[in-house]
């Protein structure tokens, strides 16, 4: 199909979301907007617990698990499960597991998909979420880690999906080459990265650039095999299929 400017569109974009920017915007979005995202988003002890769990994970010499992920897993569980059809309470709800998932890192990384879980469930009783809205954002959030996760329904799916989509150099904090750290290299290779929701088909797609003068595919699989299978899992709990393509060739 043709654009305005008489050239070619790829119509499976059209659901496409770029995960190359980072999200630094910590501006509050104003109260009428109402939904229970917004009250989670704008929640100032979620915003801290954030914060800490960002620190903690830094110390320990991990990417950026603060803000900036919080908010794109969360745009990402939530455009999944929109382009795919879903009820808007379920896509709030992917919204706003996606936005809390990592805050269990307050306590540690070990079994932080559970801590993080227990930790969220005052606050959404606070903040007003029906039982049901708790039950499914606690158990996205307490089913999220490849190593201990299941699938459990399509909001805990879209969250898998989204959190290990998360792949880019902004997440690395201080890159040293130096340092032969394979997370650091696999994520600062990745310089582009996108994840394409085809309702039609229907399939999920992961699309990276990797500048292999930092990293390696075969060094991606090294580290990320895992979280491959998990998402795999995931997309077939949504009734679609998951593809990996890197530099353009399709590996899954």
């Amino acid at each position: 199909m043709p654009d305005s400017d008489g050239q070619e569109v790829d119509m499976r974009k059209r659901y496409a979301l770029l995960l190359d920017h980072p999200y630094h915007d910590r501006r509050d979005i104003p109260d009428s907007e109402k939904s229970i995202f917004i009250r989670v988003y704008n929640d100032d002890e979620i915003r801290e617990y954030l914060d800490m769990a960002d620190e903690n994970t830094a110390a320990i010499g991990y990417t950026e698990h603060g803000f900036r992920h919080a908010l794109q897993v969360s745009q990402a569980a939530g455009y999944i499960l929109e382009s795919l059809g879903h009820s808007e309470e379920q896509v709030e709800c992917a919204r706003v597991a996606g936005f809390m998932h990592d805050v269990g890192n307050i306590f540690g990384r070990m079994a932080h998909g559970q801590t993080g879980a227990m930790l969220a469930y005052p606050i959404l009783t606070r903040l007003g979420f029906t039982n049901y809205q708790k039950a499914i954002v606690l158990g996205a959030i307490g089913n999220h880690e490849e190593e201990y996760g299941t699938p459990l329904n399509s909001i805990c799916a879209a969250v898998i999906i989204a959190d290990k989509s998360d792949v880019h150099r902004s997440r690395v904090r201080k890159y040293d080459p130096r340092a032969n750290d394979i997370h650091d290299d696999v994520n600062y290779a990745c310089v582009k990265s996108g994840l394409v929701v085809d309702g039609d088909i229907p399939k999920l797609t992961l699309e990276l650039e990797i500048d292999t003068q930092f990293a390696s595919v075969m060094q991606y699989f090294e580290i990320f095999l895992d979280r491959m299978v998990i998402s795999r899992k995931a997309a077939e709990k949504l009734s679609t299929s998951f593809e990996l393509i890197i530099n353009h060739v399709t590996l899954s």
